[in-house]
């Protein structure tokens, strides 16, 4: 069980974690990931896994719920054994939450509502993921989607 998983809240904090580090010896569980109140945990994304032949990720892409994107380089996130809140991993408008941060190496797709709540979705590739690359903690870059994104998941 050497999965290694990027784990985030709706707040915009988020860490790397491995699987081992989750498991607990208590039939009722263990509290790993802190969240306050009114907040959510975002999808769990893979970093890498000895399992699967996946590559490793080496970035991560944030997308907020308000449209911006925001890609950094997975090395500015720190492992933490313990659980925990994290760092923060993108800086958001007070009424923004995060819609997910995805570990990739070469691509990640958007979902989200379109107009009248159609479900859309988009892939971005290196290219426009690498216009959104900044500092971690930093708000990011508008994304011209077309679309509120509600997810984030890796394709490559």
């Amino acid at each position: 069980m050497e999965a290694n998983l990027l784990l985030s809240s709706s707040a915009g904090y988020g860490f790397t974690a491995t699987v081992a580090n989750m498991i607990s010896r208590q039939k009722a569980g263990k509290a790993f990931v802190t969240v306050n109140e009114g907040e959510t945990l975002c999808q769990p994304s893979l970093v890498v896994n000895a399992a699967t032949a996946v590559p490793p990720a080496t970035h991560v892409a944030c997308a907020s719920s308000g449209g911006r994107i925001l890609t950094f380089e997975l090395s500015d996130l720190k492992a933490m054994a313990n659980g925990g809140r994290g760092l923060m991993l993108i800086d958001l408008e007070v009424k923004d939450t995060l819609a997910g941060a995805a570990a990739y190496t070469r691509s990640v797709r958007i979902e989200g509502l379109g107009r009248g709540g159609k479900a859309r979705e988009e892939t971005l590739e290196i290219r426009s993921l690498n216009n959104a690359r900044a500092a971690r903690a930093r708000k990011g870059k508008v994304a011209d989607l077309g679309f509120k994104p509600t997810r984030i998941s890796r394709v490559e």
